[in-house]
């Protein structure tokens, strides 16, 4: 045992996997206090050792998730495959499901929308206008896309409307191809074991986007962004929206990514861990919560919402 576990793996352990994933709470617990695949992480970048990116990776290889003794005598055995895989993979989760935290933001501003996100994966949080929504109050929308179910709270009233979308198009260093059977496996192994409705829902939703593309483009969030957005229609108003993104990038980019959404005279919807409360405004204290911390959405800098990071629940603060 090591004489400190892995912060990094213990935190994924209590603060995500908890009451959500006991497979991936039991693999953390496990990798935070065995030496030698702390040893193996110490091999590759810091943003390469991340709890989601090494699960899905392991289990795109065939990696036995259901008892950690096994799991880390197979990524004992398998490191060399498990570290090339890690080196050319980054975190691609695209969860269709948020898009059900992010309607109540959308409904605030005025439209036609032109949605650009960042961080886009395939593009599935591109299309809110074309999913169908259960807050509670009934289903809300009519497009082809599945329905997806959000718990909501809060004073504010659920909403009763979908955005109009004119435009639609995603930034990402790597996007993901709907269309390519090893992009969609992979997408599908970024699901967490247990998230059966998930994945089902991923497998909808792919199939909706994959008849009718976005505009995807491979670049950098910062230097990339402008160029991009320069391309919505006169006419419609610009979203710059982002969700599970920022965790990614180092404080400094943060910085700079936020200074250009702003240069840009976009609205700048934020979907994020709230970890990353240092780039909003006036943030309130995190709801207690059993499970996954919510994620804090905001729109222009001011809060509006406590989120499930899988879209799973709303907490509307306005």
């Amino acid at each position: 045992m090591l004489e400190v576990p892995d912060p990094e793996y213990l935190a994924f352990a209590r603060g995500q996997a908890a009451g959500s994933s006991p497979t991936y709470e039991r693999l953390a617990y496990a990798v935070a206090s065995d030496p030698q695949a702390q040893q193996a992480l110490a091999s590759v970048p810091v943003a390469k050792r991340q709890p989601n990116l090494l699960f899905g990776t392991a289990r795109l290889l065939g990696a036995p998730v259901d008892d950690p003794t096994a799991f880390l005598t197979w990524l004992a055995g398998n490191w060399t495959r498990v570290r090339a895989e890690l080196l050319t993979r980054s975190t691609q989760t695209n969860e269709a499901g948020r898009c059900a935290t992010l309607v109540p933001a959308l409904n605030l501003l005025p439209g036609p929308l032109a949605l650009l996100e960042v961080g886009a994966s395939a593009g599935l949080c591109l299309y809110p206008d074309r999913y169908r929504y259960d807050w509670g109050d009934g289903v809300v929308g009519d497009g082809p896309g599945p329905v997806l179910a959000c718990t909501w709270s809060g004073d504010a009233p659920t909403p009763t409307a979908v955005p109009e979308v004119v435009w639609r198009a995603g930034l990402d260093l790597h996007p993901l191809d709907l269309t390519d059977p090893e992009d969609l496996g992979w997408l599908e192994c970024l699901v967490w074991p247990e998230h059966d409705e998930r994945r089902r829902r991923l497998q909808a939703a792919a199939g909706l986007v994959a008849a009718e593309p976005p505009l995807l483009v491979t670049g950098d969030l910062v230097d990339d962004l402008p160029r991009l957005a320069s391309l919505a229609p006169a006419g419609a108003t610009l979203v710059v929206m982002h969700s599970a993104v920022l965790a990614y990038v180092d404080a400094q980019t943060r910085a700079r990514f936020v200074e250009v959404v702003r240069s840009l005279g976009a609205h700048w919807l934020a979907n994020e861990h709230p970890s990353l409360i240092d780039l909003l405004v006036a943030a309130p204290e995190p709801p207690d919560v059993v499970g996954p911390q919510p994620f804090l959405t905001a729109l222009d800098g001011t809060p509006i919402g406590w989120s499930g990071p899988h879209g799973q629940s709303y907490r509307a603060l306005t």
